[in-house]
C-alpha cells in the first residue's frame, strides 16, 4: 500500500477472465482437454463399479469340455484312477457311464471339484437315463446324489464306499405311481438340525414333486457356511436344515466314520468339496455351476460384490 492508504497497481487483484487468459497462456489446449479427460473418469468410474457390482458371476465347475479341476475316486481303486471311464465328457455333457461295466460289485464312485468353498449357491442341472447296471442295490434305480460340504477325495480310504459329507439325494420316478422326491437329505458320517433340533435320520425327505422319465431336472442348494443349508428345486425350498457337523449314531456309525471320519468326529462342517456321484444308474450332468457369496465387501474394490454375505480376500490393486 502506499502512504496514502491506497492500493498500488501492482497489487490490484486481477479480474476472472485476466485470470483465465493467464492460464491458458501456461497451459496448452490439449493438456487442458487430458485434464478435463481424467476428471470426467475419475467421476464415473465409481458408478460404473457400482453397476458391475450387482452382477452374478456364476462359475462353471463344468466346463463343458473336459474333466479340468476335478479328482476321481472309486471305491477300490487310487484316486483319479477312472475305471471302466465311469466319469466322462460327451457332446457338452458329463456322463455317469457303465457300458464298460460287467456289473457294480460295490464300486461307488465319486467327481470331487478340486476347490472347497463355504458360503455359496450351487445350481446343478441332471437327468437319468438308460437302464441300472447288474449288481446294483435296488435302492440305487434312478439315484444319485451331488456331495455338499464333503471331505476331500484325497483323504478317502482305498475302499471306502461314501465320504463324510451332505448328500442333496438326486431320485428319478420308478414308473410305479408312487411319488419319489428329489433334492432330499442323506447324511454319510453326518448330522445336522432342523428346527433347532438334533436329527439323526440318515435319510430326510424333501417336498418336491416326483420328476419321471428322462427329463432333465434343475436343483439347487444355497449354502452359508455351517449355519443354513438350503436345497430348492423349481425355485422353491423343499429341505432346509443347519449346524451340519460330523458323527454318526448306530449301525452306521462304523460304515461312515473310519479314517477321516473317526478323526474329525464333532466338528462344524463349515466347508468343504462338492462331489457327484456314481451309484450304479447311469445319469448325466449337463451343468454344474457355482455363485460364491464369499469375497470382498470394501466397496472402494473392483472385486467387491453386493451379493456377498461374508467378507474374503479384497485386492484394491487389481
Amino acid at each position: 500500500m502506499q502512504s496514502n492508504g491506497t492500493v498500488h497497481p501492482r497489487h490490484k487483484p486481477k479480474s476472472l477472465k485476466a485470470i483465465q487468459m493467464k492460464v491458458e497462456g501456461i497451459v496448452r489446449p490439449q493438456v487442458l482437454r487430458n485434464l478435463v479427460w481424467l476428471l470426467v473418469l475419475a467421476v464415473s468410474s465409481p458408478s460404473r463399479a457400482q453397476g458391475n457390482a450387482s452382477k452374478e458371476d456364476w462359475i462353471p465347475l463344468f466346463n463343458g469340455k473336459d474333466l479340468s479341476g476335478w479328482d476321481i475316486k472309486i471305491t477300490g481303486h487310487d484316486l483319479n484312477e477312472n475305471f471302466g471311464n465311469t466319469f466322462r465328457v460327451e457332446g457338452a455333457v458329463l456322463k455317469v457311464s457303465y457300458d464298460q461295466y460287467k456289473e457294480f460289485a460295490n464300486k461307488f464312485g465319486h467327481l470331487y471339484y478340486q476347490k472347497p468353498f463355504s458360503y455359496y449357491k450351487l445350481r446343478v442341472e441332471y437327468r437319468f437315463v438308460g437302464e441300472q447296471l447288474k449288481g446294483g442295490a435296488v435302492w440305487n434305480v434312478r439315484n444319485s446324489g451331488v456331495m455338499l460340504h464333503s471331505q476331500p477325495a484325497s483323504s478317502l480310504l482305498k475302499d471306502q464306499a461314501f465320504p463324510v459329507s451332505l448328500e442333496m439325494q438326486l431320485l428319478g420316478e420308478l414308473s410305479d405311481g408312487n411319488p419319489r422326491t428329489t433334492a432330499n437329505l442323506c447324511t454319510p458320517g453326518t448330522m445336522i438340525e432342523m428346527n433347532g433340533k438334533l436329527n439323526t435320520d440318515h435319510c430326510i425327505n424333501s417336498t418336491s414333486r416326483t420328476y419321471d422319465g428322462d427329463q432333465w431336472v434343475k436343483v439347487e442348494a444355497v449354502v452359508y457356511g455351517d449355519s443354513l443349508i438350503q436345497h430348492t428345486v423349481d425355485g422353491k425350498v423343499v429341505v432346509e436344515y443347519q449346524k451340519p457337523r460330523v458323527g454318526e449314531v448306530g449301525e452306521f456309525k462304523k460304515y461312515f466314520m473310519e479314517g477321516w471320519g473317526n478323526q474329525h468326529e464333532g466338528m462344524l462342517l463349515k466347508e468343504g468339496s462338492i462331489a457327484l456321484q456314481a451309484e450304479s444308474h447311469p445319469i448325466e450332468f449337463r451343468k454344474v455351476e457355482l455363485l460364491n457369496l464369499k469375497g470382498c465387501m470394501n466397496p472402494k474394490c473392483a472385486q467387491y460384490k453386493t451379493y456377498y454375505v461374508v467378507a474374503g480376500e479384497c485386492d484394491c490393486n487389481k
